[in-house]
């Protein structure tokens, strides 16, 4: 008879990365995170150790065999329609059975409200779904349901924290779609760790995947933002779910975009749009008219470019102020843009382009709130900065996109033909593009194209000749 050990093993382990050390220590060195480091039981699973001429005690099964790919039966992937057009378009096509989706965002953005909403709608198709919450109390819940005119009859919660009575909840009930809100604060009697470290929400992740694959349930896992954006905890929470949706917008603007950052069941070039308003969340069928909507055409600073957000072209109005600083060390303040590409930017105008800015300040936005991070924003970004300094305002039926070197050249970049689409679609007449992209033969017609190849180009063609080098 096999002889049943059991091993109880204390490590130090860092709750950022998982990253497991046999000390103490002040920096994580596999995340190079500070203060990190937590104590904690890695492993309180008993070791079973067999007698000399036994079988393995976790030999393969019959149905643990391998076997031929040729012979894997893939069967049909059934999807549920939420209801919500953005949100199952960025899911692939609808929600799939069976599938685990980790869903991130910062507080307040509007993750329970979506989610909420999304059971809803499913339960109105007679779906069975099941919200269960460890962070929100019932009348919390319940005054969100009314606010939201969610049908209470069929929409069942359960308030816990607890892995076991949330198992045998889901056994009892039998729902098709489970919403636990929220992964961190959800923890199982088998592992002897605090809710949220990393030893708990590994368990309880295993758990939870295995109940999905096994009883063919949907479920959504919400997962808490640490400071720099990522969803806490190890990373292996990511690698275990089929699917991780990122909720992004600030809670002082009404916009919101979810993001497909890994997808198994379909692409992760879609995004989805949303308006928060008093009943809750409605889709925007046209972003870009909902960004530019309340544009000053006439104004100096202010820049339309066009940016790509999975397979939607988006535009966006860049505005910048720069004024003469009566500071030692001028001040560079930016929102939706990254900080250094700011000072960048300036440094190339300057060095290239002839236009002294290092004794001004510098404030640069992104209208409504959205975030810009790819490079073709540097070109608006150039443009709206020297229309602010020269006082000159951009032509409001112009548009500019372009990656700037550090050289000063103008970069091309991709799918130039379908940034200038939708500008023309929206009534734009010209566009300012690096010289790559306008002479790409796919280029639409209707439109006048102005190629530029560097930072003095892009000058003279939006303010005339000579004004580079004014000081």
């Amino acid at each position: 008879m096999a002889k049943i050990v059991k091993k109880k093993k204390v490590g130090f382990v860092c709750q950022s990365c998982g990253h497991v050390l046999p000390k103490w220590s002040g920096m994580c060195p596999a995340c190079n995170e500070w203060n990190s480091i937590v104590e904690e039981i890695v492993s309180t699973k008993p070791r079973v150790f067999s007698p000399v001429g036994a079988a393995p005690a976790n030999s393969i099964t019959g149905a643990e065999k391998p076997i031929r790919l040729s012979n894997v039966d893939t069967g049909d992937v059934i999807r549920f329609d939420v209801g919500i057009g953005e949100l199952n378009g960025v899911l692939g096509g609808g929600l799939v059975r069976g599938s685990v989706v980790l869903v991130g965002g910062d507080p307040g953005v509007g993750k329970t409200t979506l989610l909420m909403q999304t059971l809803s709608n499913l339960s109105e198709k007679g779906v069975g779904v099941l919200y269960i919450t460890g962070e929100e109390s019932a009348a919390q819940l319940k005054m969100r349901g009314e606010r939201l005119g969610i049908n209470e009859e069929k929409f069942l919660v359960l308030f816990s924290t607890n892995l076991e009575e949330i198992l045998d909840a889901v056994r009892g009930t039998l729902p098709k779609v489970v919403v636990i809100d929220s992964i961190q604060t959800t923890s199982t009697d088998l592992v002897e760790s605090t809710p949220g470290s990393v030893s708990q929400l590994r368990a309880v992740a295993h758990e939870l995947t295995s109940l999905a694959k096994q009883d063919g349930i949907a479920i959504i896992l919400v997962g808490h933002i640490t400071k720099d954006g990522s969803i806490a905890g190890p990373k292996l929470l990511e690698h275990l779910v089929d699917t991780v949706l990122y909720f992004e917008g600030g809670a002082e603007y009404p916009y919101r975009i979810l993001k497909a950052h890994k997808n198994r069941f379909g692409p992760t070039d879609e995004v989805g749009v949303f308006e928060m308003g008093e009943s809750g969340l409605t889709e925007v069928i046209d972003p870009t008219g909902f960004f530019l909507s309340e544009r000053l055409e006439s104004e100096p600073g202010s820049a339309v470019t066009a940016t790509l957000e999975g397979t939607r072209t988006l535009l966006v109005e860049i505005q910048s102020l720069v004024v003469a600083s009566p500071l030692a060390v001028p001040r560079r303040t930016s929102m939706g843009i990254d900080y250094n590409r700011v000072n960048i930017i300036a440094a190339i105008i300057e060095k290239k382009g002839g236009i002294e800015l290092s004794h001004h300040d510098i404030f640069v936005n992104v209208a409504g709130g959205i975030k810009v991070n790819e490079p073709a924003l540097d070109a608006a970004l150039a443009a709206s900065m020297i229309s602010s300094y020269l006082d000159i305002p951009i032509p409001g039926d112009l548009i500019l996109f372009g990656e700037v070197g550090l050289s000063g050249e103008v970069r091309g970049v991709s799918q130039g033909d379908k940034r200038v689409a939708e500008a023309k679609k929206l009534g734009f007449n010209r566009a300012v593009v690096p010289k790559r992209n306008a002479d790409e033969p796919a280029m639409p017609k209707g439109i006048e194209v102005i190629g530029v190849k560097n930072i003095i180009g892009l000058i003279s063609s939006l303010f005339g000749e000579g004004r580079g080098g004014k000081k």
